[in-house]
């Protein structure tokens, strides 16, 4: 296919409305770069889940995520960037004989795009457990983010779920808030690295943090207004008591919690993106260039830039994720500007000037 087959050209498009699809959208549209945002299947990201943000600079009296979401939205649209619901599908891309390649975009509906760059920053949904009162409660006092919410909880008995570095390193961090927390995990043995596995055990010694292994929460009880209630839990002295309910020895039981941690990992949203030959790691977030200078967002496809947590698995900030989402616009930019002059060079039959550092 190419972009006389009739699907709408766009010189950049943009994979995410979260913090970082938002910040490049408003460098891009004051880069005269037009952009085109796709909302994608969870509009607003990650920060949509939060009631107060309270560590975003520039309100000092917090904001709510979908407020900052929506601000967010505005003025990105005050400088140009268009922002449609749409969930991706798949992005290809075809080699041209002259300057540059085309983005072919394909969203769930069947509508195609095409465009000279594009910015993947379509995030990592936080992993769940499915359970009863998880929908109800999300955002009011069950969370995926220690950093984000951690401080809305002090004195509060904390549950933190998970068993790797991620459940280990928030529970560490919670104990700065909570009266008690409590780490629960469905083995008996941490699939953390020795470091944090010490380091909760300290926590352990001094009274901070309390282990409920071979254990599994099933059900989340509270209300939207006030917040988590209580938990239900099982346990089996073998572990992986949720697969061995009809067990005699699996105990079911309440447990008073005034706040949920869930720290089971997250999975970046980059299935649209295999039929590219971009590198990603084992969990499938995008490898970009990093490093110093220009170009840090840059992927090994030309003009296909990474951005915020479908990047980074290990900030995870709205902070961080707009900055990052400011370096890919600066990046296609860039990108965008080089490939302008190199067309036109071949349009004329003279050379065209050494490209940027970006």
């Amino acid at each position: 296919m190419s972009e006389s087959d009739g699907a709408d050209h766009r010189r950049l498009i943009i994979a995410g409305s979260g913090i970082a699809g938002l910040s490049a959208a408003i460098y891009a549209g004051r880069s005269n770069n037009d952009p085109l945002v796709f909302e994608g299947d969870e509009p607003g990201g990650q920060l949509t889940l939060t009631t107060d943000v309270e560590n975003y600079p520039g309100f000092p009296e917090g904001i709510s995520g979908p407020e900052l979401v929506t601000n967010m939205k505005d003025q990105a649209r005050k400088f140009g960037a268009e922002i449609e619901n749409g969930v991706i599908e798949s992005v290809d891309v075809e080699e041209s004989s002259g300057p540059g390649r085309t983005f072919h975009v394909t969203l769930t509906s069947g509508v195609e795009y095409t465009a000279d760059a594009f910015i993947a920053a379509s995030g990592a949904s936080a992993r769940t457990l499915g359970i009863p009162g998880e929908d109800d409660l999300m955002g009011y006092g069950l969370s995926t983010c220690a950093t984000c919410d951690g401080a809305f909880f002090r004195d509060e008995k904390i549950v933190v779920i998970g068993g790797g570095d991620a459940a280990c390193e928030e529970a560490v961090f919670l104990t700065k808030f909570a009266s008690t927390v409590y780490l629960v995990h469905r083995r008996d043995e941490f699939r953390a690295e020795d470091y944090w596995i010490d380091r909760v055990m300290e926590k352990v010694d001094e009274g901070e943090i309390e282990l409920e292994l071979n254990t599994e929460v099933t059900e989340l009880h509270g209300t939207p207004e006030e917040g988590v209630d209580h938990v239900t839990m099982v346990h089996n002295p073998e572990g992986h008591p949720t697969d061995k309910l009809d067990d005699p020895e699996t105990e079911e039981f309440d447990f008073d919690a005034g706040a949920v941690f869930y720290a089971i990992g997250h999975t970046p949203n980059t299935a649209y993106l295999e039929g590219l030959d971009v590198e990603m790691d084992d969990e499938g977030y995008l490898e970009t260039a990093g490093g110093d200078g220009g170009g840090q967002t840059k992927t090994g496809v030309p003009g296909l830039f990474g951005a915020g947590d479908v990047v980074d698995y290990h900030y995870q900030q709205a902070i961080t994720a707009g900055g990052m989402g400011c370096k890919a616009a600066i990046d296609a930019d860039g990108y965008l500007e080089d490939l302008e002059r190199e067309r036109a060079a071949a349009e004329s039959g003279e050379p065209a000037a050494a490209e940027s550092d970006d």
